[in-house]
């Protein structure tokens, strides 16, 4: 994993996005000025923010397991310096949620947009899709590619048409755009979106299995990093972002996060902006709406000491602020 930094500071409370590690790029949390997710943060008042950026499965890493990228954005969130801002998306979503259940301190605030979390509490076409399918198609699919999911095999057998038609829904690009930059970035989603990642056939399965077939994070019966994740024991503040039209994580599956996890009601935000799946994170009025919404939820929350840090630590911050103010003012 490279660890992307869009920071405008060097100090101050980190923000890291966990971006989706499924069919493709990372390119979808910072996608093209007007469409970035990324970009939507920083105008919002964020001034250190990273992006997880994972690599294509190789024949070095087709082992790999949750366990693995458990381990990798665990060390990011070190480097970064705990506790940390932390946004999942996709299916980075529920990756971000059993980390915050994992290591609760190293978690300030959470949000989670458009992740699939509780399976069984509705359908979407993606949980449809692998119910249907048995479990040895998809042992035979990781076989076929010995150890490796190719992503355009992946993109066969599901996906969404990335036509210019569709390119244009997902963009929400306003009417009175120009239409060179118009075509210009349909053209940019249609590369964006054929251009995927393989992955390691053990962590592929263990998605499929674990978490669409046995809905295990729900259940409570995950086992991350060796240890069974208990959601009710997580009590951080979480911001949820849904779309009303996603045809891949349904709205209850995301939202029926806020009775799994012990945060209390008042520290709960649940929004569902009037979109499909991948405008939550490339739309210009998405970005424009709901990310302003969340920037807003936690640049407010700075000011804040966190109430999960211990004393010691938030002694020791205020001292590297105060040092770090004499630097700037000697």
């Amino acid at each position: 994993m490279r660890l992307r930094n869009f920071s405008t500071k060097t100090g101050g409370l980190a923000t890291l996005i966990c971006a989706p590690y499924a069919l493709h790029s990372a390119t979808i949390a910072d996608f093209a000025p007007g469409h970035s997710v990324v970009e939507a943060l920083c105008q919002g008042g964020l001034s250190r923010i990273f992006v997880t950026d994972w690599r294509s499965a190789t024949p070095e890493t087709r082992y790999f397991s949750i366990d693995n990228y458990l381990a990798d954005l665990n060390v990011a969130v070190d480097e970064l310096g705990p506790p940390v801002d932390l946004i999942g998306l996709c299916q980075g979503g529920w990756l971000a949620l059993v980390y915050a259940a994992r290591f609760p301190k190293k978690v300030r605030r959470l949000v989670l947009v458009g992740a699939p979390i509780d399976i069984a509490a509705a359908e979407s076409q993606l949980s449809r899709f692998v119910a249907n399918v048995p479990l040895r198609m998809f042992d035979e699919l990781v076989q076929q590619g010995k150890g490796i999911v190719h992503g355009d095999r992946m993109l066969e057998s599901w996906g969404i048409s990335s036509s210019f038609n569709d390119a244009e829904a997902v963009l929400q690009n306003p009417p009175g755009l120009d239409s060179g930059r118009r075509r210009e970035l349909c053209d940019r989603f249609r590369q964006w979106y054929a251009e995927t990642l393989n992955l390691p056939g053990g962590f592929y399965l263990q998605v499929v299995k674990w978490l669409f077939k046995e809905n295990q994070i729900a259940e409570r019966r995950f086992v991350a990093l060796g240890q069974q994740v208990d959601l009710t024991q997580l009590r951080v503040p979480i911001f949820l972002l849904a779309a009303s039209n996603d045809e891949v994580v349904s709205v209850d599956q995301l939202f029926a996060t806020t009775r799994l996890v012990g945060t209390p009601a008042e520290l709960l935000e649940k929004v569902a902006e009037p979109c499909g799946h991948l405008s939550l994170f490339l739309g210009s009025k998405a970005l424009d709406g709901s990310w302003r919404k969340i920037s807003h939820w936690l640049v407010s929350s700075e000011l804040k000491e966190p109430e999960n840090v211990p004393e010691e630590k938030r002694s020791y911050d205020k001292r590297l602020r105060h040092r770090s103010a004499l630097k700037q003012h000697p």
